[in-house]
């Protein structure tokens, strides 16, 4: 059966990832989101992003808009 995860949406990532000091590894926005309360879909979204520094949440949110 084909991966059912959900891409969400950048602004419901961005909601777990406050606290986040940028530049921060995907590893950093792991560890930030998971300790924030991160659902899986959010987590599994995060795991997709390419493993690069990200220098500032939009960053992240292009990412984000890439794997859709």
């Amino acid at each position: 059966m084909a991966d059912k995860t959900q891409i969400v949406n950048p602004i419901q990532v961005q909601k777990f990832l406050s606290g986040v000091n940028y530049p921060a590894s995907k590893q950093d926005l792991m560890k930030t989101a998971k300790s924030q309360g991160a659902d899986q879909n959010v987590m599994d979204t995060l795991k997709k992003l390419p493993d690069r520094k990200y220098d500032a949440p939009t960053d992240v949110t292009k990412e984000i808009g890439k794997l859709t």
